[in-house]
Formats: structure tokens, C-alpha cells, sequence
């Protein structure tokens, strides 16, 4: 049975590579084409599954009868409002300086589809970031430095200098964008 991985993110690829080695399974990423708008910024688990589902559903209807597809969606959680992917720098700024001295949550739904079976499995993982007070002279140096402009939230935890993540507690690979654990469960739900 091929693994398929609705995702073109490289953050979500090295993840899946490092499970697939692991676990013995070959994956292909066939990106989803699904246009991730929310209808409202209020954060609920049921539209992040939604996401999540929906971008495993537009694969789904691009290949064959013997695949799992698995889509995900991360999104960036402060004050139950969803930060999502910044839209310029100034955006960026905006959300970096609220996440600071702030705790925040970060929740990845996956949902898994097996074409064969036309079952589908839904899990979402939740972990939690503490941000350092960040001044001015930080958030302008990471928005220089680094692409937050293709990160939920503004951030990637993976490459944030020394000083700016107090801690987080729970999966990093979730903050990172994919849990393999989470996977891992999904894909044996669907019978791999």
C-alpha cells in the first residue's frame, strides 16, 4: 500500500522521511491543491480537522484505489485566536511581538484516508510555547534572518536563535508541523 503525503512542506517532508526510514514504508508527497482559507479566526478543533481533512481529500481524488493520503494542518493558537501564516513583514512583526513573555498552543490535525477501504482516521496533537520578552531589535532580526512568511504563527521553533523560546512542553514535532507519533497511530487505524 503507498503512503502519500499531501503536504509540500519540507518541514512535514523531513519528518515522514525520518518515520518512513524507522518504520519500514515508502512514502510519495503529492501536494494538496486545497485552498486553506478559515472562515473565522475563533480557534476550534472541528475547522482544524476540517483543514486537515480536506486536504486529504483533494489528493484522494487524484490517485488510484491502494493508497493512504495524509493531510495535516498546524495552526498557531494565542488567546483562542489562530495566528496563521503572515501575509508581509509588518504582519509578521505583529504576531511575533504578541507571542511575546506569552504562552501559546500549537495544534497539528492529521487525517488519514485509505482509498482501498475509504476509511478515514483523524487525530490532532496539542503542545505548548512560552516565548522569552522579545524586544524590537529580536523580531526584526528574525524577520530578516529567517522566512517567517511560510510559518503559522510567524515562527519555526526549529530555528529560533538562543533568547526567544522560554520553553514549550509536548511534542516538538508537533510545533515543527507534524507529529510521527501521531502518524504513526493514523496510518496503523488504516490498516498499514
Amino acid at each position: 500500500m503507498k503512503i502519500i503525503l499531501a503536504s509540500n512542506s519540507p518541514r512535514r517532508k523531513k519528518i515522514m522521511t525520518e518515520l518512513s526510514q524507522k518504520e519500514g514504508f515508502n512514502f510519495e508527497i503529492i501536494p494538496s491543491n486545497y485552498d486553506e482559507k478559515l472562515e473565522s479566526d475563533i480557534f476550534s478543533y472541528d475547522a482544524i480537522e476540517d483543514l486537515a481533512t480536506q486536504k486529504a481529500l483533494d489528493v484522494v481524488h487524484r490517485v488510484g484505489h491502494d493508497e493512504i493520503v495524509i493531510g495535516a494542518d498546524t495552526v498557531v493558537v494565542l488567546h483562542n485566536k489562530i495566528l496563521g501564516k503572515p501575509h508581509s513583514k509588518e504582519e509578521a512583526f505583529k504576531m511575533l511581538s504578541e507571542l511575546s513573555e506569552n504562552t501559546h498552543s500549537v495544534v497539528t490535525s492529521i487525517c488519514g484516508i485509505n482509498t482501498k477501504t475509504n476509511r478515514a482516521a483523524l487525530l490532532s496533537t496539542t503542545s505548548y510555547v512560552k516565548f522569552c520578552k522579545l524586544t524590537d531589535e529580536q523580531i526584526n532580526f528574525y524577520i530578516d534572518k529567517y522566512n517567517p512568511l511560510d510559518k503559522a504563527g510567524s515562527y519555526g521553533i526549529q530555528e529560533m536563535p538562543d533568547g526567544y523560546i522560554a520553553k514549550y512542553e509536548g511534542s516538538l514535532e508537533n510545533i515543527i508541523g507534524l507529529d510521527s507519533d501521531a502518524v504513526f497511530s493514523v496510518l496503523k487505524q488504516l490498516g498499514l
